[in-house]
């Protein structure tokens, strides 16, 4: 926490002297310094802890070093802000370690089979639901926007309230099926078929979406489940074939999305002639921090948790009753460029209190869960835990527990959990 927080002062007193270069590289230096700290700790790529300090305060980094014109010098509310959405975290971990005891040294865990057929069942209803939920869509609205050509944002459109859910809960199918395969040992060949229909079905679904995200979280969410089942043999090669799997496809899209260089580099305005494979990526993790200091200017008033509650209101309807309740303004610098922080809601709500109450909460969250993930004997929980790492490592990009879709993924991924476990009851 020292070297935090030294690096976090030291980027700021840069940044206030106009060196954002070096002011990002400190950040960029802490980021990577905790999480290789908390990967020798824990002896585990995979661990909340870092991959939280390595995504959200490396992204700080990026953002810091304002390489766009987009980016305007943070207030120090701001740097305030992002002091604390990461301290809290960090700081309420070590407390309970140190009442608790160390999370990474529980016991070696011993994996209780789930009711192997119960969790194929799941499988396939889960896949043919997608399925059944998306040709719902495509009939009712008449389109599929992987073949809408020159309309850039045919897949915001694509979407029916409460259908869409469904549509898209086919990206947990590729981890329940690393699970599956993990705890069955015999597989006939009708199930093998049926096994991959269902991947297959995962797969194209997000593609005739042109959903990039859609398709990333489903590959990242079973890998890793992979990286959790498999942490003593963990290969080179896994980070390679994802790699080789997530880019070609991910830019696939992007030309389907009509979304060519010259219409992205103007909505980029970068200092530099960047190529596009690095000033994409770089705008959608670095914009997000200029969005939420856009936000600590110019918000005019809290909205005290209704914001915050907005999957609330989505998952009960209430929102359709009481469209009030969710009409709230974005503040952003760009219109076209809306991704925010996982913390933009938190302060939405309740200002600087609200980023520290938010970081404290997550702090345990991620304390218990390393301690669980290390001692369950339920493997379904790996896809729970796999998920909150994803939101974590991704911290840069969105609310995610804002997300009606989040809490909707982990309903499924719960209600499959207990259909599996009712096995010799």
């Amino acid at each position: 926490m020292l070297i935090y927080t030294v690096c976090s002062l030291l980027a700021y007193v840069l940044s206030r002297m106009e060196h954002y270069a070096l002011s990002g590289f400190v950040l960029i230096f802490a980021a990577l310094y905790l999480y290789i700290k908390e990967y020798r700790y824990s002896k585990s790529l995979v661990n909340l802890r870092g991959v939280f300090a390595l995504a959200f305060i490396g992204g700080e980094g990026l953002a810091a070093m304002k390489l766009s014109h987009l980016a305007k010098p943070w207030g120090d509310s701001t740097w305030i802000c992002l002091a604390l959405a990461f301290g809290c975290f960090y700081i309420v971990f070590d407390i309970l370690k140190a009442i608790k005891g160390n999370p990474y040294l529980n016991e070696e865990r011993v994996l209780e089979r789930s009711n192997e057929d119960m969790m194929y069942a799941c499988i396939i209803i889960l896949a043919l639901t997608s399925l059944t939920a998306f040709n719902i869509e495509a009939i009712v609205l008449g389109f599929i926007p992987l073949f809408e050509k020159g309309v850039p944002h045919a897949y915001s459109y694509f979407h029916i309230s409460g259908v869409h859910y469904f549509t898209v809960s086919c990206i947990l199918v590729p981890a329940f099926s690393i699970v599956y395969l993990n705890e069955e040992s015999r597989l006939g060949i009708i199930k093998i078929i049926f096994l991959v229909l269902a991947n297959i079905i995962a797969m194209a679904i997000p593609i005739l979406c042109v959903s990039r995200f859609q398709f990333m979280f489903a590959v990242l969410l079973a890998f890793v489940t992979l990286l959790i089942l498999n942490r003593e043999r963990i290969r080179p090669v896994y980070f390679v074939s994802v790699i080789v799997f997530i880019v070609p496809v991910y830019l696939l899209l992007s030309v389907a999305r009509s979304h060519n260089v010259e219409y992205l580099n103007g909505i980029f305005e970068m200092k530099y002639n960047l190529p596009i494979f690095i000033s994409q990526p770089y705008i959608y993790i670095a914009n997000n921090y200029d969005n939420l200091d856009t936000l600590i200017k110019e918000l005019p008033k809290h909205s005290f948790g209704l914001k915050g509650l907005f999957p609330l209101w989505a998952l009960t309807g209430i929102k359709f009753i009481y469209p009030k309740i969710v009409d709230f303004p974005i503040f952003v610098n760009k219109t076209e460029l809306t991704t925010v922080t996982l913390f933009y809601d938190a302060f939405y709500d309740f200002g600087i209190v609200g980023v520290a109450v938010f970081s404290t909460a997550l702090g345990c969250i991620g304390y218990f869960f390393e301690k669980m993930i290390r001692s369950t004997r339920h493997a379904t929980f790996y896809i729970i835990y796999a998920q909150v790492f994803i939101y974590l490592a991704l911290s840069f990009f969105t609310t995610w527990f804002s997300n009606p879709a989040t809490w909707f993924y982990f309903i499924v991924t719960l209600s499959i959990f207990f259909i599996c476990e009712q096995k010799g009851r």
